[in-house]
């Protein structure tokens, strides 16, 4: 296979008033984790040429397991929020550093250095 699985389709919406195809997950080892390219999240325009839109579920997947050997994909790329997670990654990690992670040791080299000026203050 391709190595990585779809949600969508017009009998199928993964997104509310939109039937496009979406990938919902990359198998790792396999060929598009291999490529690097896609990503889950990633809208699926066309396979080999062909428009996906307004198909079935079962009619896309369909496409993609006669796709053969090589196989050309048009994507539209996820857009990641501003602020927050991009979503569930479904593998346990997060998206990034919790803000503490990086606060609390700020915070802590901040008080030290106010401590040290102090003492050396009262030295003089």
């Amino acid at each position: 296979g391709l190595g990585f699985n779809i949600v969508g389709g017009t009998d199928q919406q993964y997104i509310a008033n939109d039937s496009s195809i979406y990938v919902s997950r990359i198998k790792k080892d396999g060929a598009a984790y291999l490529d690097g390219r896609l990503q889950e999240g990633d809208k699926i325009l066309a396979i080999n040429g062909k428009d996906l839109k307004d198909l079935r579920h079962k009619d896309a997947v369909e496409l993609f397991r006669n796709a053969g050997h090589y196989v050309s994909l048009k994507i539209q790329r996820r857009l990641q929020p501003q602020n927050g997670p991009a979503g569930h990654r479904g593998d346990g990690e997060s998206g990034g550093l919790p803000l503490a992670a990086i606060l609390v040791p700020g915070l802590a080299l901040a008080a030290t250095a106010v401590w040290i000026l102090l003492r050396y203050r009262q030295r003089m």
